[in-house]
């Protein structure tokens, strides 16, 4: 068995879990096995949308004793298209 941890976090509200798994365990077995799903029933978990501490991961990723499984939530904004707006509202506002 190794032990590790599924996170899921919301603006209100942020949920860590430690459990112990057996070796060969991937990360989408993990999060089902977590039971975060009945905390976060509307939580999406697709592919591209897991990392372990930060660096994306595919679901069917192995998992190692002491892995941090993060589910991220999808992005209400496009980052570039955020940047752009905000440059353009800046450059407007000083001239």
């Amino acid at each position: 068995m190794i032990k590790i941890e599924v996170v899921y976090a919301m603006p209100e509200r942020q949920v860590l879990l430690t459990l112990d798994v057996p070796a060969g365990t991937t990360a989408i077995e993990a999060i089902e096995q977590s039971g975060i799903r009945q905390t976060f029933p509307d939580m999406l978990v697709e592919e591209g949308g897991i990392g372990i501490f930060s660096l994306k991961v595919p679901l069917n990723y192995p998992l190692r004793s002491g892995d941090r499984v993060e589910i991220y939530r999808p992005l209400i904004a496009d980052p570039k298209e955020s940047r752009r707006r905000r440059a353009e509202r800046d450059t407007l506002s000083k001239g």
